[in-house]
């Protein structure tokens, strides 16, 4: 069985940033970058314990083509994954997972 996904607020930022940032770089690239992510989120929903465990109950699947990392936790009385940031993997990581809470 598939799970569902959901953005938290802070990641569907993040995601909107990117997209915007790599559009901006290169007409198209923001749809790459996009069709990436929307991938490896396809991938997560159908197996989503095939990812290593990072911190506590927090998931991270490192995207395609992209230096980003898709962390998430999962519900799974609801069969939902919840992704609480899309982390540039530039960044200092100990930020990926300051706001993330299991609620």
């Amino acid at each position: 069985m598939s799970y569902s996904f959901i953005l938290k607020r802070e990641a569907s930022l993040e995601f909107s940033d990117a997209y915007v940032w790599y559009e901006e770089q290169q007409e198209g690239l923001g749809e790459f970058f996009n069709a990436m992510v929307e991938e490896k989120l396809k991938k997560i929903c159908k197996n989503p314990f095939h990812y290593k465990i990072s911190y506590k109950k927090f998931h991270e699947a490192l995207t395609d083509k992209f230096p980003f990392l898709i962390v998430y936790f999962i519900d799974e009385q609801n069969k939902l994954i919840v992704v609480t940031a899309i982390f540039h993997t530039s960044r200092n990581p100990k930020k990926k997972f300051k706001r993330t809470t299991l609620k």
